[in-house]
C-alpha cells in the first residue's frame, strides 16, 4: 500500500473516530436519563415500580419500532442526514422531558409528557446509531465494516459507563430539570461536531421491502439476539445475585463485565475484517456460554466475577462479527436498512430478557437467569456453526 493510500486510510479512520466521539457525547443523554427516569417517577410523581419501569423501557420499544425507518432514511438520504436528525430528536426529547417537570403540572399529565419524551428518545437512538453506521461504512468501505461497528460500540458503552453516574450526581445537585437540561444540550454539541464532516452520497439501486432484507440477514441477527440474552442478564440481575446471596461489592460484576467488553473491542476490533466474522463469533459465543454457566453454578463471588468477566469477553465482538456477515450479504444501497433490522434483533433481546427471566427468577432464584443466558449462547454457537457450514457449501 502506497503512502497516499495509507494517508487516506488514516484520514478516514480519524473521521470515523471523530464521529464516534460525537456519538459518545450525544449518547450521554440516553445514559444520564436512564437511572434518573425511574427515580423521578417514583419519588416525585408518586407512581409505583410498574409505571417507572414502563417509562424506562418504552424508549427501547420505540427504538425497536423505528429501526427499519432509520435504515431506509440512511439508505435514501445518507448517513449524515439520518444521524443529524437523530441528534435533533435527542435534543427535542430532552426538552420534552424537561417540560414534564414543570411546577404545578398534575402527576398524570407530567407522566404523559415524560412518556412522550422517552418515545422521542428512542426515535433519536434509531436515527443516530443507524445513521452513524451507514456513514462510517461509506467513509471506510465495507472491507473495514467490522472496525466501524467496533468503534461505534465503544462510543455507546463508554457513554453508558460514564453517563449513568453523572446523571445521578446531577440529579442530586440540580434535580430532574438539571439532568434533562443537560440531556437537551449534549446532543447539540454532538451535532456541531458532525456538521463539518463531509457527507457520503447514498448508493442507488432497487430497494426491496424491509422484510425481504430481513430474510437475508435473519441468521446473523438471531445470533446477536441470542448473545443479547446473556448481556441483558448481567445488566439486570448481576447486582441482585450478589445482594441476594450476601456477597460484598455487588457493582463489581458490572465493572468486570464492562472492562472485559471494552478491552476486547480495543485489542481485537480489527479481527472480523481480517479473518472474517464467523470465526470470531464462534470463539466469542463459546466464551460467553462458559461465562454464563459459571454464573449459574457460582459457589462464591470470585467465580461469579470470573463468569461476568468471561461473559464480557464473549459478548464484545459478536455484534461486529455478525455485522460483517450482514454487510457481506447486502448490497451497498441497502446496508443502512439491513443494519437497522440487524440491530433490532439485539434490541428485542434486551427488551424481552428482563421481564421473562425476572418472572423465572421469582420462582427459581437468580441462578436460573444465567442458565438461560448460557443456553441461549450455546444455541447461538450452534447457529454460527450452521452459518459456517452454509458458507463452505456456497464456496464449494
Amino acid at each position: 500500500m502506497g503512502k497516499t493510500s495509507v494517508a487516506g486510510t488514516n484520514r478516514d479512520f480519524h473521521r470515523v473516530l471523530w464521529l464516534t466521539l460525537a456519538l459518545f457525547l450525544s449518547y450521554s443523554c440516553v445514559a444520564m436519563s436512564l437511572p434518573v427516569t425511574s427515580v423521578y417517577v417514583i419519588t416525585h410523581l408518586g407512581f409505583g415500580n410498574g409505571l417507572a419501569g414502563l417509562a424506562v423501557g418504552i424508549a427501547f420499544a420505540s427504538t425497536i419500532a423505528t429501526r427499519g425507518m432509520a435504515g431506509r432514511m440512511a439508505d435514501h438520504r445518507g448517513g449524515k442526514y439520518c444521524m443529524g436528525r437523530g441528534l435533533c430528536a435527542y435534543a427535542l426529547a430532552g426538552l420534552v422531558c424537561l417540560a414534564a417537570g414543570w411546577p404545578g403540572l398534575p402527576g398524570p399529565a407530567a407522566y404523559g409528557v415524560l412518556i412522550l419524551g422517552r418515545l422521542l428518545l428512542g426515535v433519536g437512538e434509531s436515527l443516530t446509531i443507524v445513521g452513524l453506521l451507514a456513514w462510517g461504512f461509506g467513509i471506510m468501505g465495507p472491507q473495514r465494516s467490522g472496525r466501524v461497528i467496533a468503534l461505534v460500540g465503544m462510543g455507546l458503552y463508554g457513554a453508558f459507563a460514564l453517563g449513568s453516574p453523572i446523571g445521578l450526581a446531577l440529579f442530586d445537585r440540580t434535580g430532574f430539570a438539571g439532568v434533562m437540561g443537560a440531556c437537551a444540550l449534549v446532543p447539540l454539541v454532538g451535532l456541531a461536531m458532525v456538521l463539518p464532516v463531509a457527507r457520503i452520497a447514498p448508493h442507488v439501486g432497487e430497494r426491496p421491502p424491509f422484510w425481504r432484507i430481513i430474510g437475508r440477514i435473519w441468521e446473523p441477527g438471531l445470533v446477536v439476539g441470542l448473545q443479547g440474552v446473556g448481556f441483558a442478564a448481567i445488566g439486570a440481575f448481576m447486582p441482585l445475585l450478589f445482594l441476594h446471596r450476601g456477597w460484598s461489592h455487588p457493582a463489581l460484576g458490572l465493572t468486570c463485565f464492562g472492562g472485559a467488553f471494552v478491552l476486547v473491542r480495543l485489542l481485537f476490533g480489527h479481527l472480523p475484517d481480517r479473518i472474517g466474522g464467523v470465526p470470531v463469533a464462534l470463539v466469542s459465543m463459546a466464551i460467553e456460554a462458559v461465562g454464563q454457566y459459571l454464573l449459574w453454578t457460582a459457589p462464591g463471588p470470585a467465580v461469579a466475577l470470573a463468569g461476568a468477566f468471561l461473559t464480557g469477553l464473549g459478548c464484545s465482538m459478536i455484534f461486529p462479527a455478525m455485522g460483517v456477515e450482514v454487510v457481506r450479504r447486502i448490497p451497498p444501497h441497502l446496508r443502512g436498512t439491513a443494519m437497522g433490522g440487524f440491530a433490532a434483533f439485539q434490541d428485542l433481546a434486551y427488551g424481552v430478557t428482563g421481564p421473562v427471566t425476572g418472572l423465572l427468577a421469582d420462582r427459581f432464584g437468580y441462578g436460573v437467569v444465567f442458565l438461560i443466558g448460557g443456553l441461549a449462547a450455546s444455541l447461538g454457537f450452534a447457529l454460527v456453526v450452521a452459518i459456517a457450514r452454509q458458507d463452505r457449501e456456497q464456496m464449494a
